[in-house]
């Protein structure tokens, strides 16, 4: 269980609140987004630096940002959290600008573990769910 308490006060103290000041203690110096579907970084290896980028470019699309976790499966190096994130689509993404609306959707990641810090990711998310209600569709 000490895996799935790291994750939730890593999920709540960097995600959710966007404090910074302990990211060292939570991720690893190299983080691997190992399959993310539509992240920026999908596929790369980021240092810290690249890391908190990575949480500040979607904190500032979605400055109210929240992961509320559901249901967690840990592992020897893994852990493995259900989740549903909300917020409310106030700054500019790629082809996307700012719409102000809010939005609910749900997603799964699989977060991966060394040296007791995060160190990857594979996730999956209702990404048309998202584009539906923040109303990225013309004429919806």
């Amino acid at each position: 269980m000490e895996l799935t308490h790291k994750i939730n006060t890593f999920m709540a103290t960097i995600w959710n609140r966007g404090e910074f000041s302990e990211l060292a203690q939570f991720v690893h110096p190299q983080y691997q987004v190992l399959d993310d579907p539509g992240d920026p970084w999908n596929g790369k290896t980021l240092d810290l630096d690249q890391f908190k980028s990575r949480v500040l470019y979607s904190r500032n699309a979605f400055p109210d940002l929240n992961f509320e976790i559901h249901e967690t499966i840990e592992g020897s190096d893994k852990v493995a959290i259900r989740w549903t994130m909300s917020g409310t689509h106030r700054g500019d993404l790629p082809m996307l600008a700012a719409t102000n609306k809010p939005f609910k959707i749900s997603g799964m990641t699989f977060y991966y573990f060394k040296d007791g810090k995060v160190c990857g990711h594979r996730q999956a998310f209702d990404q048309l769910g998202f584009l539906s209600q923040v109303q990225a569709f013309p004429g919806h």
